[in-house]
This record gives structure tokens, C-alpha cells and sequence, in this order.
């Protein structure tokens, strides 16, 4: 009878716990997210009222592009079609044009103390990301 208690505890525990984490994944709005990172930046960098609103503006514009190429991504592999060699080359050239472009961008937003900041910050997200991903395929 015991036993039979904590397997139904577990059971209604582990979907509570399933429940939680999908209402964890209700994505933002491109507007709220470029607003986030806006702030953060701000304090991070500490950038004056115009900076903030240049930067706003990159970076949602950044974010409307970054959803629609997400949503057309995801409609391709619902319909169980995977990018060719050639379509990937592509996707991965526009990728490193748009860092290139995004880099120059900030460069003339940014004073240069904060430009620098703001490449470490890059950096080091980076080598969480990677070790994220490394964790998560361990699993």
C-alpha cells in the first residue's frame, strides 16, 4: 500500500513538474525581448538616453528578422524538408554578414570603453552557449 502511494505521488509530482516547465516556454514578444536587452545593456554599459535608442532600434529590428527566419525554418522542417549543402553555406554566410554588420554597428554606438565591454560581454556569452550545448548533449 506504501508503495503504492509513492508511485502516485511521483506520477502527479513529475506532470506538475512537466506542467511548469511548458508554461516556462511562453515566448516574448520581439518588443518585450529587444526591451530586456535594452535595459540590461543599459546597466551593463551604463549608456546615455540616445545610445539606448539607437540600440533599441538594431536590436529590434534584429529580433523581427530572427523570428521570421525562425518561423520559416520551423514550417521547412514540419514538412520533413532539410536545407541542402549549398542552402546551409548560404544560412551560415548571412549569419556571419549580419555579425559583421551588427559589429560595425555598435562600434559607432558605442564609445570605445563600452565597445570593449560589450565584446567581453559577447565573448563570454558565447562560452556559456557552447557549454550549454555541450552539457545538453552529454545528456
Amino acid at each position: 500500500m506504501k508503495k503504492l502511494i509513492l508511485v502516485a505521488l511521483l506520477v502527479v509530482s513529475s506532470l506538475t513538474f512537466a506542467q511548469e516547465r511548458g508554461r516556462k516556454g511562453e515566448k516574448l514578444t520581439p518588443e518585450q525581448q529587444t526591451e530586456l536587452q535594452v535595459k540590461k545593456m543599459t546597466l551593463e554599459l551604463d549608456l546615455d538616453a540616445k545610445q539606448q535608442k539607437e540600440i533599441k532600434a538594431i536590436l529590434l529590428e534584429n529580433a523581427k528578422k530572427r523570428e521570421a527566419k525562425m518561423t520559416e525554418m520551423k514550417a521547412k522542417r514540419e514538412k520533413g524538408k532539410k536545407p541542402s549543402a549549398d542552402e546551409k553555406f548560404a544560412m551560415k554566410n548571412e549569419i556571419l554578414d549580419h555579425q559583421i554588420e551588427h559589429k560595425a554597428q555598435m562600434k559607432k554606438i558605442l564609445k570605445p570603453e563600452q565597445y570593449q565591454k560589450w565584446e567581453d560581454l559577447q565573448k563570454n556569452k558565447i562560452k556559456k552557449g557552447k557549454i550549454k550545448m555541450q552539457k545538453k548533449h552529454k545528456k
